[in-house]
């Protein structure tokens, strides 16, 4: 039986492209699209797809908050972020909202058939790529200094942007998350290191050698 897969991205022309690249062979199937994250969440609760093939960046929610969902609502599904760039704080919080794979838009054809099937099959899928700067961060993680680090790494993440001078809005648009998202992550975050302001907390885990 042929692999049952839902498209969500919010750009027409890309589902049409991805839909005509998986008819390619009989072992995968469109079953069905959509353009939001609603709509994607619906298709898929009726559905019950092996593999959703997801946008980042949708009108309506992040690709990682529509992956949590699918991950809780739809435990079969497995997951393949499809966007157009990322760097490893972006793959990172893919893999931990419970995606199986991770590819940029402009990977041929033939490469993301074999990808599609491999997510199918639970295997994880990562673009070439995105291995530099996935392993880059990675190593950061690793050598964040000698004392233990209090928080998550997605949370390290968000505090490495404030670092850089990033304000809410364009850390959630950077990490494909809600404004709402990166709010709570940062007032956990503060609450665990002890501090009351955002700024507090970023010179803190650069004194500290984490970021």
């Amino acid at each position: 039986m042929p692999v049952n897969v839902v498209i969500i991205d919010h750009h027409e022309l890309l589902r049409e492209g991805v839909r005509a690249v998986l008819a390619r062979g009989a072992d995968l199937a469109v079953v069905g699209e959509a353009a939001d994250g609603a709509a994607g969440m619906k298709i898929c609760r009726e559905l019950r797809p092996d593999l959703v093939v997801l946008e980042a960046q949708l009108p309506d929610m992040t690709g990682v908050e529509v992956c949590e969902r699918l991950h809780a609502e739809c435990p079969s599904a497995h997951v393949l972020f499809l966007t157009a760039s990322a760097d490893g704080d972006q793959v990172i919080a893919a893999i931990q909202a419970g995606a199986k794979g991770f590819l940029t838009k402009n990977i041929p054809g033939a490469e993301l058939r074999r990808h599609c099937l491999a997510v199918a099959r639970g295997e994880l899928a990562i673009d070439s790529r995105l291995l530099g700067p996935l392993i880059n961060q990675m190593i950061l993680a690793r050598d964040s200094g000698g004392d233990a680090v209090p928080i998550s790494q997605r949370q390290l993440a968000i505090i490495r942007l404030v670092a850089h001078g990033l304000t809410n809005r364009e850390i959630a648009d950077r990490l494909y998350l809600s404004e709402k998202t990166v709010k709570a992550y940062l007032g956990e975050a503060l609450r665990r290191l002890g501090v009351k302001k955002r700024v507090e907390a970023a010179l803190l885990a650069s004194n500290k050698g984490w970021i």
